[in-house]
């Protein structure tokens, strides 16, 4: 398995790309409210993005996606393309996933946003899934093994009364938008690969209210839970330093709500 090791230099293209994706999940913050459409979302992303940042949106025209954001509703774990017929209403919890490419560096990150009043298993859900991306950011250090991301992810979700996704995982990344690592959100055979500094990879669970299994819908993109329970994801993108790990894509509400910090030192 051959993981790449990034250099000083790349890393510094590198977090440029990752700031300004995360400036894109706090510009749209205010557009994510009752009555305006994924379609409309997607189009306010894509505009800023092209027109303001500079940046490529990485997911248009990907193996074919027709967008160039994931917008993902209630019972849809990831993919979900956005439309002009889906509509926000109250009580709706919404990840929206941004990747843009900048001087051919990927930044690649998402967030949950709630709607208007969500019910209390909602909201329990999408705060689960947030500390669950916290738990892998704090197992993550140079020599430890990759699948000690997943154990902790898991073990906090179980922990909570929900379950993690399966088949979709956090992926190595940097002058391609996937490459090795597959880093798995649940405690599974790694390979033996073992952690090291220079590493650049997302962790990014999805976690179900109900049962863990998915369908992939007739698109050929959006996925579903299975069982139509509510489905919440959080990703960040992270280089693996010299005790723990940068947390490029982290944004200032993050940082000043304390929980984790730009530099993790997971000893």
């Amino acid at each position: 398995m051959a993981i790449p090791l990034r250099t000083e230099e790349e890393l510094a293209k590198i977090r440029i790309a990752c700031k300004l994706a995360q400036d894109v999940l706090v510009m749209i913050e205010p557009h994510v409210k009752a009555g305006v459409s994924t379609g409309e979302l997607d189009r306010i992303c894509h505009e800023y993005m092209v027109n303001e940042q500079g940046t490529i949106p990485a997911p248009l025209n990907y193996h074919g996606f027709p967008k160039a954001t994931c917008i993902s509703i209630n019972e849809v774990v990831c993919h979900g393309i956005p439309s002009d017929d889906r509509i926000l209403k109250n009580g709706d919890i919404v990840n929206i996933d941004i990747t843009v490419i900048k001087d051919g560096y990927y930044g690649d990150n998402s967030k949950m946003y709630v709607v208007g009043d969500i019910p209390i298993r909602s909201k329990k859900l999408v705060e689960a899934a947030q500390e669950a991306l916290y738990m892998g950011l704090r197992a993550v250090k140079p020599g430890v093994r990759l699948n000690e991301i997943g154990k902790a992810v898991q073990k906090y979700t179980e922990s909570q009364g929900f379950s993690v996704v399966r088949e979709y995982c956090g992926h190595g990344i940097g002058t391609e938008f996937h490459c090795e690592p597959q880093v798995l959100h649940y405690y599974a055979d790694d390979g033996g690969v073992i952690l090291q500094k220079g590493m650049v990879f997302t962790i990014e669970p999805m976690i179900n209210a109900g049962k863990k299994e998915t369908r992939l819908m007739g698109d050929g993109w959006t996925v579903k839970t299975k069982d139509r329970s509510h489905s919440a994801q959080y990703e960040h993108q992270i280089v693996v330093t010299d005790n723990g790990c940068e947390v490029m894509t982290i944004r200032e509400e993050e940082e000043k709500a304390g929980r984790i910090s730009r530099i993790m030192v997971n000893i």
